[in-house]
């Protein structure tokens, strides 16, 4: 699933770790979900889309390969 979290995350200045730990998250999961080797769950998703004041959709776009 592609997704905009690196972008975002760039803009507003913040590392990874950063973000993780806004997210409750580890820096290691910030990476996998914006290298695309890792789907976040529902829960993760919507705090992602709170914490960057959008919709889920706006921040991850499936391409329908998965299974």
């Amino acid at each position: 699933m592609k997704n905009v979290i690196r972008a975002l995350r760039t803009e507003r200045g913040l590392s990874q770790e950063a973000l993780g730990t806004q997210l409750g998250v580890s820096r290691q999961t910030i990476n996998a979900i914006e290298a695309g080797r890792y789907d976040p769950s529902l829960p993760l998703a919507f705090r992602f889309a709170r914490f960057f004041g959008t919709s889920i959709e706006a921040l991850f776009d499936y391409d329908g390969e998965d299974a």
